[in-house]
Parts: C-alpha cells; structure tokens; sequence
C-alpha cells in the first residue's frame, strides 16, 4: 500500500462562495450524511477525506475515464461477434444446454443474425452495419469478444460491473475507488459525474454511482437530463453583496471554530469541502455544461443537428468537456434498458444503435483529434449479451433472451492497444471460450490503466480492509495493453 501524500493546505473556506448554491448540487454532495459515522476514524487507515488530486501508486497511462453504460445487454452476435455458422445453421435446433430467463418464450430455434458484417478499418476488424460510425474508430478500438459474467439477470451482472462482487448492493462502484484513490484534477467541478437520461433512471437505479460504504463525497453527482443541468446556481438577488459576505463570513468562523474543537471530524470536513466545491461549481459548471459555444462542425459530429441522435450526443460532447476540465470518472446511463432486446429485434435493436452509435464513435474521435484519447480510457458495453437462439416465433417478432456466459464490450484510449479484438466465444455465440474475461479483470485492468493496484487499493470499514476485487479471481489482461505490465 502506497503511503499517504502530504495534507493539503484547503483553500479559506467559503471566500468566494454564496447561500445561492444549487439545491440539487448540494443534495448530489452531501446526501446520506449519517452514513460519515460509520467510516473509521483511526489516523492513517484510510486515505485523506478529500478529493484533491493524488499521486498514483505507480506511472499511470491514463488520467481518467468515461464509460458508456449500455444498461439491458447489447446483442454481440448482431453488433461485434460475428458467427457465420449461427447463420448457416439459422432455423436449426440449438443442441447445447441453455439457461433461459424468459422460459414461456424459450426456444431452442437458432437465430442467424439478420444483419450483416464487414470488415472494416485497416485491422480488418469485422462489425455490424448497424454500427456504421463505430466502424470508422475501429482501428482505435480493442473489442473484447469473451466478456463473462456467468448470471443472465440484468441486476446480478450489473452489480458485478461497477462494484466488484455479483448481486451485491452497498459496495462502492468502481468510479468511487477511483475518485477515492486519486481525488480530481479539478476543484470546481465533482470529480465523478453521471450523464442521466431523459427517460429516466437505468435498472437499478441509484446502486450504479453509490458510493456505498465509503462517504458519500465519493459518490457520483448525478446531472440534470435537460437543461438547466444543475438547478438555482446562481444566489438570489436578495443574497448578493454585503448581505452574502457576511453571512459567510459568520457561517466560516462558525464552522472553524467548531472543528478547532473537534479535530479529526470527518462529517464536518466533508461538509466544509463540499461547500466549497458546490459553491466553485457556481461559474465552472455553468462553463463546463455549455455545449453552444462548440464548433458547428463538433456539434454536427456528435449529431446535434439530427433529432434522433441529439439528446446522446449532447451528453457524450459534455463527458469530453468534463474529463477537459479535469473530472476524473464520467458515466452515461440510458433510461431503463434499451437494449433488452426481448421481442422484434430487427426492429429494436436498429433503433438504439441510430440514437447511440454516431454520438459513441464521435466521442473517441474527438478526444483524439485533442490529444485527449491517449490519456482517457473510455469503455462501452452493458452488463450481458444476448442468447444465438430465437426468444419467442422466428419471425419478425423474434428477439433474443439474456446471456451472461459470452457477449462483447470495446475500451479505446487510455494505454489500450486499437485496431485488435480480443478472446471468443463458441461457434454460434453462446460461451466465452478463448481468453475469458470478467468483470473483475476488467476492473483490474481498468485500475491498472490509472495507475492503481487492485490489489492494494483498500478501504477500511467496519474492522475490515475492502478492495473493489475484493480477493476474487482478477488479472490484468496484459494482452490488450500497448505496454503490459512486467511478469511478477
């Protein structure tokens, strides 16, 4: 375990901050405040109680990272994996076991992908037409074709993604364990920030950005899915001026003098910080939220000028402009699970890939053409794949059930070796079976990237050392590194 950096000397508490700061800000920053008491209080078990900017254990080849969600399990074999025996045995009967979710429309009929794939770029990776502007970053991609959660629920692999330990609630998600390890490089804006969507929360709501046992100053703050993003930033005119001086004035002598009294109060040095980080938030988030003053042609690019693709694109334009300015973990949720493709796939699956496809591929793009990618990992994928038999008549009704033994995520950027695929499943899609991947190595792999060890990253609560891994069975996939790490 790395040893803790020296104190911070925090910036005079409240000097340039207002009684004006957003409700929904201060909400997202100090929510679940009873949870602080449970934290540990012995000197020295845990990192400092801040979110300053801290070395890494080692030399990092990414500084942050973004992470496209795709919440209900994309369908590799329709989209990244393609299986031309699937299609030739199309109609035929399934013969290996198969674990069903949907046993009243279970089938063992093989569903031949109805759409077509073709290599592309100069690796000559192969990708479905759905995913036409994905086709033109694929030389920057690394597609992991043998992803494996082993649990076909949307939950259960959900909860094994982002906190480390299948159908587990209460745990840190990985976006935690990172702010928590290395705080932000900005000050003025949360170093974790989730993109919600317009339709709503994605399946299981809240648990994807909890920062479970630790404080809640590592949980993500969640924004706004339209404008304005961050509601009542800007204080009351009747709060301006002399009148909000002194007021602060009071509120910092008040709040020093306590914690002169009662040193070590984490609660309240939490509460201090994040103050001052809600009321920085007052112009850099307003800045950092702006999307107008952005080229037309980045605006085109991200497809702000299409209905369809709008709404995306906005958030994944403002994810390059956080991790820009300094925030280290940026997600984006979609609402519900859009890509729980159950019933008329032909018809579904289309649809989520014009809202998604174009704004994802811009994304990547544009953090190259910056200078941004080779120090940004960005990561997309959901939580399972979907099954090579047909889930109800094979007919255009047809969709797929969930599948968590083999489906297909791509991470870009960050140290990630591009234009390559990695492992496979069987020869119809069904089964990881060649350099399986789970979310642990995954998670490994990813904390590797910003310099982290997965298995010396600690948190200590309640009389125990937790880590994201949390002891299971997790490597570095080396393979996918432009710079392995050296064999131990």
């Amino acid at each position: 375990m790395w040893t803790d950096p020296p104190r911070w000397t925090r910036r005079s508490l409240l000097a340039n901050t207002g009684f004006g700061v957003g409700a929904f800000a201060l909400a997202s920053l100090l929510r679940q405040e009873g949870a602080l008491a449970e934290i540990p209080q012995k000197p020295g078990e845990n990192l400092p109680l801040d979110l300053k900017p801290r070395p890494p254990m080692f030399a990092p080849k990414a500084d942050a990272m973004i992470s496209l969600f795709m919440h209900g399990g994309p369908s590799h074999v329709d989209l990244l994996d393609p299986k031309p025996e699937l299609t030739r045995l199309h109609g035929a009967d399934y013969g290996g076991e198969v674990d069903f979710s949907f046993v009243n429309r279970a089938t063992k009929a093989l569903l031949g992908s109805p759409f077509k794939f073709r290599k592309r770029g100069e690796c000559g990776t192969e990708v479905s037409d759905l995913l036409p502007e994905t086709a033109g970053i694929v030389d920057d991609l690394c597609v992991i074709r043998s992803m494996h959660t082993g649990h076909n629920g949307h939950e259960v692999s959900i909860r094994y993604f982002h906190g480390g330990i299948a159908g587990i609630t209460g745990r840190p998600t990985m976006g935690s364990w990172i702010v928590y390890a290395l705080g932000s490089e900005s000050q003025e804006l949360p170093a974790y920030m989730v993109l919600s969507d317009p339709g709503g929360h994605p399946v299981d709501g809240t648990h994807n950005w909890s920062s479970g046992f630790m404080p809640p100053l590592y949980q993500g703050t969640v924004l706004r899915p339209q404008e304005p993003r961050i509601l009542n930033l800007d204080p009351p005119a009747s709060a301006r001026g002399a009148v909000q001086e002194r007021n602060l004035a009071l509120l910092d002598r008040l709040n020093r003098r306590h914690l002169e009294r009662h040193p070590g109060e984490d609660d309240l040095e939490t509460r201090i910080q994040s103050f001052e980080l809600a009321a920085a938030m007052q112009t850099a988030a307003k800045e950092a939220l702006d999307v107008s003053g952005e080229p037309e042609y980045i605006r085109r690019m991200y497809g702000l000028d299409e209905d369809e693709t709008r709404e995306y694109g906005t958030r994944c334009l403002i994810a390059r402009r956080l991790v820009e300015r300094g925030v280290r973990f940026v997600q984006l949720f979609l609402g519900g699970q859009p890509w729980d493709n159950h019933n008329s796939i032909k018809t579904t699956l289309p649809a989520i890939c014009r809202r998604t496809d174009r704004p994802a591929a811009a994304l990547v793009k544009d953090l190259k053409q910056r200078g941004l990618l080779d120090t940004t990992l960005v990561h997309w994928g959901g939580e399972i794949g979907r099954l090579p038999v047909t889930e109800g008549a094979l007919d255009d009704s047809a969709g797929r059930d969930h599948n968590g033994q083999g489906f297909s995520v791509w991470m870009a950027g960050g140290g990630i070796k591009g234009g390559m695929t990695f492992g496979a499943t069987d020869e119809v899609g069904h089964k990881a079976v060649e350099d399986v991947v789970t979310p642990n190595d995954f998670q490994a792999t990813a904390l590797h990237l910003l310099g982290l060890d997965h298995e010396k990253l600690a948190y200590h609560a309640s009389g125990r050392e937790y880590f994201l891994t949390d002891g299971r069975p997790a490597r570095i996939v080396g393979e996918i590194l432009q710079s392995p790490p050296p064999v131990a």
